[in-house]
This record gives C-alpha cells, structure tokens and sequence, in this order.
C-alpha cells in the first residue's frame, strides 16, 4: 500500500489491501454454507434435487436473504479487488483507503448482525441457517478484525476531514479507470456542470422535458452511440464506458441519465435480434441521436409478468394492426421509435406468444402528444424521474409494417428482451451511483456551509458519519457496478452480477437521499431545495427495471442453480 504519515497508522488499517482479501475469502465461504444450507432446505423429492418451487416461494425472506448476502460478498470481494488493482500501481492512496475500509467494516458487521433488505426486513445469520460454527469468522479472522476496527469513529472523521480539505472535489477518490474512461468521465463531468446542473431543478419543479438542445449536444459527444458498434455509427465501446456515462449524467439529472437508457436498450434489441437491414436503418440513426427510441413493454395488469401480457398485434396484409393498452412509457411524446411487446401468436400461451415489433412514430408536443392514426395517451404525473414524462398509452389498431418485426420471425419477442435486461440493469445501477453521488455531493456543500452552535454542521459526529457512510456505500457500489459491466463485456452470462448491482445501488441511493435530507433539515423538505428532488428520483430505482423483489428472485435462484 501505498506509505502513510505516522498519524495516519491508527486509522488506516495495517496491511489493509490484503485484509480486504483474506476478508473475501472467509465472506465466500459463509455464503457456500448459507446456500447449502438453503438448498437442503428447498430441495424437491425428486431423485435430482433440484429446489421446489412451491417451497421457495413460501421460504421467500430466505431465500431473498440469500441473495442479500451473496451480494454484500461480492460487493467486499469486489472492493478487494479494486485495492489490490490499484495498490499494485500505487494509485491506492489514503482516500481510496479509508472508503475501503470502512465500507468493508460496515458490511461485515451488517453480514454478522443483519442485513437490510428494507426498512423493515432483516436478514440475519440464523435466518440463513447459519450456526454458530459457521460464523466463527465474523468473530475472528479477517472480518472479526473488519468489523472491531474497520469502521470506527476516527476513519470516519478521518474520511470526511480529507473529503473536506479538498472543498468536496475528492468524495470518491479514484475509480480505478484507464485514461480513456477518465477523460470521458471529465467530459461528461464538465457538459453536467455547464447545460444540466444549472437547470435541472427547474425543469423538475416545471415538470418540463429536457430541451432539445441539450439532447442535440448529447448526440455530439456521443452518448447514444457509446455501445454500438462502429460499423454501424457507433463507438463500440463497452458497459464499463457506458456506466462511467451514466453515472455522470445521473449525477446533473436523473433525466438526463435515462435518455440514454432508451437508445441503450433499442440499440441492444435491434443489434442482438434485428436483421441486418433493420441494423443498417435503425443503429447509425440512434447512434446521432436522430431517432430517439422509447420502449413499450408494461402494461396496466402484468407488471413483471411479462407472461400475461395481451397487447395484441394481427397482421392485415403488409402490417401488423396493434390494439392494447400499456403503461410507465417513458418519454413516448418525443421519441421516433418505439419497441412494442405484442402478443402475435393467442393461440400460444405464455411467453411464446410474445414478439418485438419496431414502431415508428411522429414526434409530438404537448399541445399535440401523437400526431398518428391508431394511438393516444394520457399524462402520468410522478413524484420525481421527470424531464422524459410518463405516459398510459392506447393502441386501436396501429399500424406497423410487417417488415418491422424485429429479426422478421414471430414468436422471438420475450427472448429477444431478456438479452437486453442485463446491460439495461447495469445501467441502472450506473444511474443510481450517479443520483446517489448528487445527493453526496448535495450533503456535504451544505453541510460545510450551514453554522449551528457557531459552527459548521459537518463537525457535529452524527452529521459527518452520514456523509462518511454514503461516501463509502457510493464507492463500494461504484465497484460493484463496474464489476457487472467487466462481466458483461466479456461475453458471460452476467444477469446474476448485473442484479446485485442494481440491487444494492439502488439501496444506496435512496439512502444517501433520505440522509441528505436529513442533513437539510428543514430545507431538505423544501421544494426549492435541490435535495428534495434528488429524493423524488432516487425512490424510483428500487422498482422500475426490476423490482427489489424481483431482483433478489432471480439472484437467489440463480445462486441456487449452481
């Protein structure tokens, strides 16, 4: 590690990088015993074992435990990297240190007394069947010595004194990225600062869309054409570049963040399932931002069951009449394209059924929503996640030509959005790092500025161990998610990686919001007051994209899987 004052000894752990590493190890191991332990808990009578549906739904507090646990240890195990990669190149300074540690000393403590999956659920060893035998090393070992001495009182001040000295700049030291994803990181840092930061909170009190300017100039440094390929306009860049994107995006404007999200998941539906026409037409239009894309899957009855979806498409000679209703449409007014799930196929229950129809449509305004025969919708007016509007959309026969059936066969819709869910969580996560990073960001200005008792709030313990607590929570998350973008870049399955991302980040936003409210007092619960939407926006991470819920049901059956 890199060398320390003498002052500095007492709080920055000793030999921390490969504590931090015994600590993973020893995490691995009590997860391997919690998910054996389930297994045998959960496992059918036939001769292959495998887990009882009925039973795992009726053991869900468990079950859904397990994949809290398993996500805390891949969050220690991912920090464990992070240091070993940065101290290894001597980028692994005291900041980078004291996030480290006292967001690992925190996490083992909640792995040894209880895990929050809510507000108001725990999840704790003996929940997990965890005797305890199997919990010597919370006790012992590397984590034993994680949770008496890695988050204490004086690496918590000792963070937010070095936050402090720096006037904010260093709240997450540094992110371990190479020089090209740096200097995209200052780029869209500095676009934030300059056309979104100023503005953002009054086109959230306004309920008003991102201007068109601003998506122009999104279009210009290339936020929509981040992860497809070059042959087709984009910059065949990876998840990783898109998260770095996203977070600071998130970070001016959840909005603004989110627009990005749309060309994203159009763009991974067209270039995984699309024909190569349907690349060659829609992929260099989206890269520039010339077509901006929006996605019609919900509707007002299935939610997550994507498998009672009834929206129905019939095809009259050259294209397909839709009729239905669907729900949360995300920017639906603006956008030219829109992927709509259908149901092609009645006689087909189920996913089978389903297909992916690429729509296009006119770009409407407020005073004139859609400007098309076939299709209406009405407002739906949000806490917070605005400056894109939500719509309830109607579909009396709207036309789509058959040659817009994504990859040209019927019946493909469901698979063909399941290889989009990864990347679109992975985002997520991103946009919830970002939102949570404002609400840091938020905290400690006025915290350092607000005078109570003739000084600055900050000094006061309760209040710099908040902003201590979500400067290392957004830090540790930040790994996380890079760590589910790495793995799906490589190729791999990463739907269990990219749930425990979007998990726990959004987990983390929301309580670095509410704590920034906190700090706020009073003016936190002030519209005019910037935290206040930070708080609106961060509520919505936990459901949209997946559900909390959903996401621990399929990480634990994944876990289970194996």
């Amino acid at each position: 590690m890199t060398v320390r004052a003498e002052s500095e000894k007492a709080v920055v752990l000793d030999d921390l990088v490969g504590l931090l590493g015994e600590a993973a190890e020893e995490c691995g191991a009590l997860l391997d015993r919690a998910r054996a332990a389930l297994r045998a808990r959960l496992a059918g009578n036939d001769d292959e074992g495998r887990i009882d549906t009925a039973r795992l739904e009726a053991e869900q507090h468990r079950a859904h435990g397990l994949a809290w646990l398993a996500t805390y240890v891949e969050a220690i195990r991912q920090l464990a990297t992070y240091a070993s990669r940065l101290d290894e190149t001597g980028r692994f300074g005291e900041l980078e240190a004291l996030l480290s540690q006292v967001a690992a000393g925190a996490y083992a403590a909640h792995i040894a007394g209880g895990i929050p999956m809510s507000q108001a659920e725990m999840v704790r060893p003996a929940d997990l069947g965890l005797d305890d035998d199997a919990c010597s090393a919370l006790r012992v070992g590397a984590l034993g010595r994680l949770i008496a001495a890695g988050n204490t009182a004086a690496a918590r001040r000792a963070l937010v004194a070095l936050m402090r000295a720096h006037d904010g700049a260093l709240t997450y030291g540094d992110p371990g990225l190479d020089e090209t994803l740096d200097a995209m990181r200052e780029e869209m840092r500095r676009f934030v600062l300059a056309e979104v930061a100023p503005h953002a909170h009054g086109w959230h009190l306004a309920n008003a869309y991102v201007p068109m300017p601003v998506i122009a100039k999104m279009g210009e440094l290339g936020v929509f054409a981040l992860t497809i390929a070059e042959e087709h306009g984009g910059l065949g860049l990876g998840k990783v570049a898109m998260c770095v994107v996203s977070e600071e995006l998130s970070r001016g404007y959840i909005g603004v963040g989110s627009l990005g999200t749309r060309s994203e998941i159009a763009a991974e539906l067209i270039a995984s399932g699309g024909t190569d026409a349907q690349k060659a037409h829609w992929l260099p239009r989206i890269a520039t931002g010339e077509v901006l894309p929006t996605a019609v899957f919900t509707e007002p009855n299935t939610g997550s069951d994507l498998a009672s979806l009834k929206t129905r498409a019939v095809r009259d000679g050259g294209v397909y009449r839709v009729t239905g209703q669907k729900t949360w449409i995300t920017h639906p007014v603006r956008a030219d394209l829109m992927t709509i799930l259908v149901r092609t196929d009645p006689r087909e229950p189920g996913y089978r059924g389903l297909s992916m129809l690429l729509a296009e449509k006119p770009r409407g305004s407020d005073d004139d929503p859609f400007p098309v025969a076939g299709l209406s919708g009405s407002e739906i007016e949000v806490l917070g996640y605005r400056g894109m509007k939500e719509f309830e959309l109607s579909f009396d026969g709207f036309a789509v030509p058959v040659a817009n059936l994504l990859g040209g066969r019927e019946g493909e819709g469901f698979k063909q959005l399941m290889q989009t869910f990864e990347a679109a969580r992975i985002q997520t996560a991103a946009r919830a790092t970002g939102v949570a990073q404002s609400a840091l960001d938020l905290a400690l200005g006025y915290a350092s500025e607000r005078v109570q008792f003739g000084k600055p709030i900050i000094a006061f313990p309760r209040v710099g161990d908040k902003i201590a607590m979500m400067a290392a929570e957004i830090h540790l998350v930040r790994q996380l998610t890079y760590y589910a973008a790495r793995e799906k870049d490589s190729g791999r399955r990463s739907d269990l990686e990219a749930g425990m991302a979007k998990l726990l980040a959004a987990r983390v936003a929301w309580a670095a919001a509410d704590n920034g409210v906190q700090i706020h007092g009073g003016n936190g619960f002030a519209l005019e007051f910037p935290i206040s939407r930070v708080l609106c926006d961060a509520r919505i991470l936990s459901i949209f994209e997946g559900a909390s819920e959903i996401q621990a049901q399929v990480i634990a059956r994944r876990l289970l899987e194996r």
